[in-house]
């Protein structure tokens, strides 16, 4: 199990107790509004996120190169939403880990995105052939 999924209720708790022992309950009220407001702040973004993925079309980016270039290890599926404004098309099983996700823009290239446990593992850049690589020889 994740570090993380224990440790924002701890130090969830850990931050109301010293409200409590510095301030009393005007203390406990500011610690718990604290962490409502951050929680608030964290579901508007998902949420504006979201709504921006909404008006565009799943899988598509404006950009696979320039979405290659910017992907990092270790980015979250929130934030790679975020950078293509889309959803990615889901290529592997639904609820099985790694999740695989693929972004094509208008030229046919593509960005295929392995995620464990929402966290980017691995990508690849994919380039289609062009049809003017043949044997002819320049004008």
């Amino acid at each position: 199990m994740k570090l993380q999924k224990i440790l924002w209720p701890v130090l969830g708790v850990l931050l109301v107790a010293a409200g409590w022992r510095g301030w009393g309950w005007a203390g406990v009220a500011l610690a718990v509004g604290g962490i409502v407001m951050w929680m608030l702040l964290y579901f508007t973004r998902v949420m504006r996120v979201l709504q921006r993925a909404a008006d565009r079309p799943v899988g598509y980016c404006d950009s696979a190169v320039m979405l290659n270039a910017k992907l990092k290890p270790g980015v979250n599926l929130l934030h790679v939403i975020a950078m293509t404004r889309a959803l990615g098309e889901s290529l592997g099983e639904p609820q099985r880990q790694p999740e695989v996700f693929r972004w094509t823009d208008s030229t046919g290239s593509s960005v295929r995105c392995e995620f464990l446990e929402g966290k980017l593992v691995q990508w690849e850049l994919a380039r289609p052939a062009e049809a003017g690589t043949g044997d002819s020889p320049a004008p």
